[in-house]
């Protein structure tokens, strides 16, 4: 319908405004206002002398006064048709028309032969709620030739950006003061060994890029010392996953009293590892430094961890005529089961550097080689 989303708005306020038009031509100091901005940057601007009037606002039934103005709409548009450029303008007193009914006393319409905005959008604010008027024009899906939106009460979509900004900006405070806040990250590294005691270095070789140490952790963050305080203990579960890559043509051989590292004599290995999957719980101490805008910028912690070993084995990779073979075993092969020892970590933003180091020996005493292991590498947060 031709400029129906214009007269809307137009009549809307005309409907809702008790004060004549002196009256709201002279506006005192302390009338209540609503403000309607539309889409041609034009201003209309509704005034009532108190809030009794702004409340009367409530007796009007929105969706009766819509078909009211409809029907007012189509016979002003009928009368305009012959009109040329001229406006036409025409008055109706629903009130005298329907008595006894609560109606506006007087509606004004004014057509004018001008192509209109394909939107009007009417917004006040009253007692704290929203209240909004939209109108499109054009067909809709069920062949109706326009659309009409109202709504009341707190609408989400009507809040500036500067609103959701302070929103984001003091959910994200609320969240950083909190005494108990919860992480995950992620490690990938290597495993080396250290303080072999009865092997040379060429019998208990690694292979550096084979020996990879990856692990799954689950934080929690305690603040200690005040909402403010950037010490934190730090403690939860980790599933580590361990890889000893062997080098030289050597493999692990284990009976159920003994474990060792063999060189192979009869095929050449392209890979031979001992893979293990331990349960960690760490605990630490923290500090967690923040820039001006209240980014994480700077942490260091250090601490302890003991764990469990849930399982290991053992996998070789051969050549056996012109055949790719794989052999796969699984077992304690004399492993040490529980683990504990020292860790540390440093970081910036979202990356720590890290390292754990492992006071136990890697197999249980004289029932395999005397060595402990160490993991380093980065720690990717969450």
């Amino acid at each position: 319908m031709k400029r129906f989303s214009s007269l809307l708005a137009l009549l809307l306020l005309t409907v809702l405004a008790s004060p004549s038009r002196s009256q709201a031509a002279s506006k005192p100091a302390n009338d209540d206002t609503i403000v309607v901005k539309l889409p041609n940057q034009a201003t209309m601007t509704l005034y009532t002398k108190n809030k009794e009037q702004l409340r009367e606002l409530r007796t009007y039934r929105l969706d009766t006064l819509m078909a009211l103005l409809d029907r007012y709409i189509q016979q002003a548009e009928a009368a305009s048709k012959n009109a040329g450029n001229s406006a036409v303008t025409m008055e109706f007193y629903p009130a005298k028309d329907r008595p006894g009914t609560q109606a506006p006393e007087q509606i004004r319409v004014t057509v004018r032969n001008e192509e209109p905005a394909s939107k009007v959008a009417v917004k006040g604010y009253k007692f704290g709620q929203v209240f909004s008027v939209t109108v499109k024009e054009g067909k809709d899906g069920k062949g109706h030739n326009d659309e009409v939106s109202i709504s009341i009460g707190d609408d989400d979509s009507h809040r500036s950006d500067s609103l959701r900004n302070v929103q984001r900006a003091a959910k994200k405070e609320e969240r950083a003061s909190r005494a108990v806040h919860s992480n995950f990250s992620i490690d990938l590294g290597l495993n080396a060994l250290t303080n072999r005691s009865n092997l040379t270095e060429e019998q208990f070789d690694l292979k550096p890029t084979g020996s990879r140490y990856v692990s799954l952790n689950w934080y929690y963050d305690i603040r200690v010392g005040g909402r403010r305080s950037p010490f934190f203990l730090t403690l939860g579960p980790e599933l580590a996953f361990n890889n000893y890559m062997f080098d030289q043509n050597r493999r692990l051989v284990a009976t159920d009293t003994r474990t060792d590292i063999v060189r192979e004599p009869s095929v050449s290995l392209e890979k031979s590892k001992l893979a293990t999957t331990v349960i960690n719980l760490p605990l630490m101490a923290k500090l967690n430094f923040k820039d001006k805008s209240g980014h994480d910028a700077f942490r260091i912690g250090a601490g302890g961890f003991a764990g469990y070993r849930l399982a290991s084995h053992t996998k070789i990779k051969y050549n056996d005529e012109e055949h790719t073979r794989k052999d796969k075993d699984r077992g304690s092969f004399n492993l040490e089961d529980f683990q504990y020892g020292l860790q540390g970590k440093i970081g910036v933003r979202g990356i720590d550097l890290f390292v754990k180091y492992n006071m136990n020996e890697l197999f249980k005493e004289n029932r395999g080689p005397q060595a402990q292991s160490i993991s380093f590498g980065i720690s990717i947060l969450d």
